[in-house]
This record gives C-alpha cells, sequence and structure tokens, in this order.
C-alpha cells in the first residue's frame, strides 16, 4: 500500500497553482496519469521516486516513510525501491546490454531473476549489442528491463513510449502488461494517448487545476469516442 498525501507548487502556462494529491495506491495497481501538458503528471512521478521534493506532505511505502515534511524525512532517490523509465532511455552508451543490465543489480541479488527477465523480455540475442546499436524500441525495452531488475515496489513509466512508431509502441504495450500481470507490478504511467491508457492500465487519473478531477476506469475518464475505434 502506498499512501500519498503530498503538495507542492508549481509554475504553469496559466500561472503559479499547487499540486494537490490525497490518494491511496494498492499493490499491483496500474495508473495512468492523464491531462494537459504542464498540469504536473511528471512532477507526481518525480515526488514519488524522490527526484523532486514536496513543498508538504507524506509519502509513506509498504510502512516506510520515504518522505515527511513534518519530520524533515526525505529518503534519497537511491534508497527508494523503484523502478523508472524515461520517454528517452538513459542507457549507458559505452556498455553492452547485458552489462547495463548487471550494472543495476546489487552486490547481494541473485542473478537468476536477471536470466529471468531476459527470458521475459526477449533480449537474449541483443545481450552483447551496445546500446548505440539497438533501435528506439530495443533500447525502451532494455530500459524497461532495467527497471525492474531490483524488483522494485513502484515502477514508474514517463511517457515512455511516446518517440516510437505505432507498430512499435503497440510491441512495447505487450511487454509491459506482460510483466505487470506476470510479476504484479505496482506502475504509474503518465501518457498523453487515451488509447495506450485503455489498453494497458486499470484505473485513470485526471489531472486538472492541480488535483485530480476525474479517476475511475479508463471507460468512465477517457473520451467517449475512444471506444468507438
Amino acid at each position: 500500500m502506498i499512501l500519498l498525501t503530498i503538495e507542492k507548487k508549481l509554475k504553469g502556462a496559466e500561472g503559479d497553482f499547487t499540486l494537490n494529491i490525497d490518494e491511496n495506491i494498492v499493490k499491483g495497481d496500474f495508473i495512468g496519469i492523464y491531462g494537459k501538458s504542464g498540469i504536473g503528471k511528471t512532477t507526481l512521478l518525480q515526488m514519488l521516486s524522490g527526484l523532486e521534493k514536496p513543498t508538504n506532505g507524506r509519502i509513506v511505502v509498504d510502512g516506510e516513510i520515504w518522505f515527511d515534511s513534518s519530520k524533515k524525512i526525505n529518503i534519497p532517490v537511491q534508497k527508494r525501491s523503484i523502478g523508472y523509465v524515461f520517454q528517452n532511455d538513459v542507457l549507458f552508451p559505452n556498455m553492452t546490454v547485458l552489462q547495463n543490465l548487471r550494472f543495476a543489480l546489487t552486490a547481494h541479488q541473485k542473478k537468476y531473476f536477471l536470466e529471468e527477465l531476459i527470458e521475459v523480455m526477449e533480449l537474449k540475442a541483443l545481450l552483447n549489442f551496445n546500446s548505440q546499436q539497438l533501435s528506439g524500441g530495443q533500447k525502451q525495452r532494455v530500459s524497461l528491463a532495467r527497471a525492474l531488475v531490483q524488483k522494485p515496489k513502484l515502477l514508474l513509466l514517463d511517457e515512455p513510449l511516446s518517440a516510437l512508431d505505432i507498430e512499435m509502441r503497440q510491441r512495447l504495450q505487450q511487454f509491459i502488461a506482460k510483466v505487470h500481470k506476470k510479476y504484479q507490478l505496482t506502475i504509474l504511467i503518465v501518457s498523453h494517448d487515451p488509447l495506450e491508457l485503455y489498453q494497458l492500465v486499470g484505473n485513470v487519473w485526471q489531472l486538472n487545476n492541480g488535483t485530480i478531477s476525474a479517476k475511475g476506469t479508463p471507460k468512465e475518464v477517457l473520451p467517449l469516442d475512444l471506444y468507438r475505434l
């Protein structure tokens, strides 16, 4: 269970506003974060990860306090059990795929899970390739696998497929759905694509004016014309 009660003062296109989120996230939830640009979607992920500090509030994950403004607690990003995949890959260009994946292992981790991930993500044929030799879709597949190596309590996806063509996006969507089901991951994904959210997530939070203005299943929250496709 993730208890999330946070505020963050932000500057938007229409002036200053406060992002205010008060929600509980159940283990295994797959939540889509939807809304126009500049309303705090990425900031929400960054506060969960520790890359951004909330102005006020608390973040509690499975009973562990990650952030508490009143107690001056702010666990650094490297000590939070999160995986993070960005729009652009952040692989080490001078390393092979296997080296990139092994880099994410901690000293006490068993290697069998990495081997399992390589199988699940269909990366075996790419292991000896330098990341610069990979296509955009292959890079994001490696990035997703690397984010999962440490079995994070929370996987954060910030428009990870937006730079890919339609065919590759659909392929990567299948991999994301596959690992969510197999490992019962708790996932938050930011996306501007209603169809992508409809195909992937169980619930959607629509952000507007600093708050969650609507939440529910994709069918309840997203544009109605989507379901006539």
